[in-house]
């Protein structure tokens, strides 16, 4: 089964050095869950400007480590200018949410 995640363009950051991709592998698990639950939550409580900025705010790392959500990541915020209710992107999320939840389960588990 394919990884959710991909280091390919970690490894070109880092140059191969596995010390520095372990220190953007934890960066990365500890910012990003907060990041998503922060969008989760905004979306739910109907702040569009929120949700957008939590979801601007995960976009590169989400390309950095290969998660391929910008398409989704794009909806949000579009939708967050749009002023309609949460109702309307929330499908969008939830597969947002379980992507990165799942990433961040194999992530945790190659590299903690």
């Amino acid at each position: 089964m394919a990884k959710k995640y991909s280091l390919e363009s970690i490894h070109e950051l880092s140059g191969g050095d596995e010390e520095f991709t372990a220190i953007l592998v934890q960066a990365f698990l500890e910012e990003i869950p907060t990041d998503l639950q922060n969008m989760v939550t905004a979306v739910a409580s109907d702040d569009p400007k929120a949700a957008y900025q939590c979801a601007h705010k995960m976009k590169p790392n989400l390309q950095s480590f290969g998660i391929d959500l910008l398409k989704q990541i794009k909806q949000v915020e579009s939708w967050s200018k749009k002023n309609t209710a949460g109702t309307e992107i929330q499908p969008v999320v939830n597969h947002i949410e379980e992507t990165i939840t799942n990433a961040i389960k194999e992530l945790r588990a190659d590299f903690e």
